[in-house]
This record gives structure tokens, C-alpha cells and sequence, in this order.
């Protein structure tokens, strides 16, 4: 902050102990100049440190704004690795039921109420992750986006566009609009060429942060 300061042309208090000679017109209106002088130093020093006021304000609440967005952040996101590893549950649950399919599960009254049991617990575990804002991500039939899937394989396959996911072997998932985790999937080669699509058309159908 400014300190104010002393105008050197300011008089003193000697200057106010008039003889005739000081009180002549003319001493009269330097002192009146020296005064206004001073007053306009004084009003240019207040402007100022009005001025300093208001940007300290303003710096003090952009940083307060900025520790809240951190802290809404942090909550936000605190179960990230927690769900990592709860998908992986999820992902065994999934290849439990693949492992006894709906026509095996006729006549079999153990093995149907235990895929019964397997879908509850799974159907459960997918309410928590959603809770968390977890949602998995349509993969099958989209067109390859490096932003979320990983491709471990192509397929010849002529009947789609070059760059189509025909198969997905890990689903993918976000996180509040964060990718939590890309999809492994299997992408077609082969066939006719996709039309390019836009980079803001991209952008704005996955809604997807992928910055984190």
C-alpha cells in the first residue's frame, strides 16, 4: 500500500506566521497553490489506494473461488480408484453369467438360482457405481475414438465403415464426464471408408473430458 507523502511545495507552519511582507497578494495565492497542489497529490494518492483495495478484493475472492472448484473437485473424483477396482468385480461378475447361459439354466434349478443370485449382485454393484457417477460407455456399432476406446484387434469385415468397434471385450466407463476407463474393443477393416466427421461434432456427442 501506498504511504502518503509529504509535498515538498506544501508550506510548513512557518508559512502561516504572516509578517505584511508574506500576507502580499502575491505570497497569498503561492500558498493558495501550494495547498491546491497538495490536495490534488492527496485525492491522486486516495484514488489509489482505492484502487489497490479493489484488486486485492478481487484476487482474494478469485482465489477463493478457485480453492472451492478444487476442493468440489477432489470430492468429486475421490472414489475414482475405488471404482477402478469395483468394475474389475463387475467385469468378473459379467463373465460368471457368460458362463452359464439362459438355455443351461432350463432344468437346472442350482445353476439357474445362482445366475439369479450373480445378476442381483451385479445389478447392485452397478447401482453403487452409478451412485458415483460411473456410466459405462456405448462402444458396440460407434465409430473408433481414440479418446476411449483402446483397439487390441481389427477384423476384416466389409459390411461396416473401416474404423467400426465390432466387438468389445472390456467395456469402457466415465466419471462425471471424465473417462475412468477406455473400452478394449475390436475394430473392423476392410470396408468402405467413414466420412470424417467434424472435430466440434466430435466433441459435442461424447461430452467426454478426457484432459484428466
Amino acid at each position: 500500500m501506498n504511504e502518503p507523502t509529504q509535498n515538498p511545495d506544501f508550506p510548513t507552519e512557518a508559512a502561516f506566521e504572516s509578517t505584511p511582507e508574506q500576507t502580499s497578494p502575491e505570497n497569498v495565492g503561492a500558498i493558495i497553490n501550494a495547498l491546491q497542489s497538495h490536495i490534488e497529490d492527496l485525492d491522486k494518492q486516495i484514488e489509489q489506494l482505492k484502487s489497490d483495495r479493489l484488486l486485492a478484493l478481487a484476487e482474494a475472492e478469485n482465489s477463493a473461488k478457485r480453492a472451492d472448484r478444487r476442493i468440489s473437485e477432489n470430492a468429486k473424483f475421490a472414489t475414482s480408484n475405488i471404482c477402478k477396482t469395483l468394475l474389475q468385480v463387475a467385469d468378473n461378475l459379467s463373465r460368471a453369467l457368460l458362463a452359464a447361459p439362459a438355455d443351461q439354466r432350463t432344468g437346472n434349478e442350482p445353476l439357474k438360482n445362482l445366475a439369479v443370485g450373480v445378476e442381483l449382485t451385479e445389478k447392485e454393484l452397478i447401482k453403487v457405481l452409478e451412485d458415483q457417477g460411473v456410466k459405462r460407455i456405448a462402444s458396440l456399432n460407434q465409430p473408433f475414438d481414440a479418446n476411449l476406446h483402446n483397439a487390441v484387434q481389427e477384423a476384416e469385415n466389409t459390411s461396416v465403415p473401416s474404423g467400426t468397434i465390432v466387438q468389445v471385450l472390456i467395456e469402457g466407463y466415465t466419471q462425471h464426464e471424465r473417462l475412468l476407463r477406455p473400452a478394449m474393443v475390436i475394430v473392423s477393416k476392410g470396408g468402405p471408408k467413414r466420412e470424417a466427421a467434424k472435430p466440434e461434432a466430435t466433441a459435442a456427442s461424447s461430452g467426454v473430458n478426457t484432459t484428466a
